[in-house]
């Protein structure tokens, strides 16, 4: 019988981990917060009154076992002078499915089946929330977008009103062997679903392990100048009696010209690996070297971290 895997997180981290991750004999199910309130997603979410779809559509991509053409298809994003402008693919593909079928999680088991899905796929809530972020300097701002947006520095995250979680988020929790804290937007895309009280009584409840996946940059406005210990306090800060167990950490030299080039452009810079700060915490290491470059950047190698979170998993298991 597979391991139970659940993955906190969403977007482009998240992504990339399960492309890597479903190569494995794991049961994955992934955690996504649908806060998000930018471009087709806001649209939609304005529209149909649904739950953010973006990051929903990205990990559906991912964990696909259809041809490399249905991904592109769903992530396939319409460029014209009419309402479709901007809408990708499989946003529409979700948005009508949630109609549909009455909710979101219907729709995702639904479309599911037709892109032969190596894991399963759970949005956080069917509520159509709200998130509000906490600023450094006090004041408050409403909508992922415009918090991410915002030059401030977030303090903290949550929601207008409180959302209703999904049960089978819960139950996939208590379940679970392993729970992953997905490298991402560390506010945005894993705090906030840790400021959910249901959820983090869920991870008490279980006897999972629980991963991090350290970001290999910081984010401007949400961890500007934050040292890999400083991730794993303020996760912590999120989580109940239960901490994190392990911190996976990219030790691997990052060339010269993307350290200036996702500075110059995106003003991001790499999380320095704080060592002294690290062991002085109750938390296991594991260090590699996961860079992938591209042409345009670099990202982590999904196949060698999911090798070494499998192998972490078997180990603890």
């Amino acid at each position: 019988m597979s391991k139970k895997v659940v993955i906190l997180g969403g977007g482009t981290g998240t992504s990339t981990l399960v492309r890597g991750l479903k190569k494995f004999p794991v049961d994955i199910s992934v955690v996504v917060s649908v806060c998000d309130d930018g471009r087709s997603t806001g649209k939609l979410r304005k529209e149909f009154d649904i739950p953010a779809v973006g990051d929903l559509r990205q990990v559906l991509a991912a964990l696909s076992e259809t041809e490399p053409l249905f991904e592109k298809l769903l992530n396939y994003r319409f460029e014209t002078n009419n309402d479709l402008n901007g809408h990708a693919v499989g946003n529409l593909l979700l948005a009508a499915l949630c109609n549909i079928t009455g909710n979101m999680s219907d729709g995702l088991e639904s479309l599911s089946k037709v892109l032969n899905l190596k894991g399963k796929v759970l949005p956080l809530t069917e509520d159509n929330v709200i998130l509000m972020g906490k600023m450094k300097d006090g004041s408050i701002i409403e909508g992922e977008h415009n918090i991410t947006d915002s030059e401030k520095t977030i303090k903290d995250v949550f929601y207008k009103e409180n959302p209703k979680v999904n049960p089978e988020v819960i139950k996939d929790i208590k379940n679970a062997d392993m729970i992953i804290l997905s490298m991402g937007s560390l506010y945005t895309s894993i705090i906030c679903n840790l400021v959910c009280d249901d959820v983090v009584k869920a991870i008490d409840e279980s006897k999972g392990k629980i991963l991090y996946v350290c970001n290999m940059f910081t984010q401007p406005g949400e961890t500007d100048g934050f040292t890999v210990s400083d991730h794993v306090n303020e996760l912590n800060n999120h989580l109940g009696k239960r901490k994190i167990d392990t911190v996976i950490i990219n030790d691997g030299k990052i060339p010269k010209k993307f350290i200036e080039k996702y500075h110059r452009e995106e003003e991001k810079d790499p999380v320095i690996i704080d060592k002294e700060n690290i062991n002085k915490m109750n938390v296991r290491i594991i260090k590699d070297d996961f860079i992938k470059l591209r042409d345009k950047g670099l990202k982590h190698d999904a196949i060698k971290l999911s090798l070494r979170i499998f192998e972490e998993l078997i180990k603890e298991c």
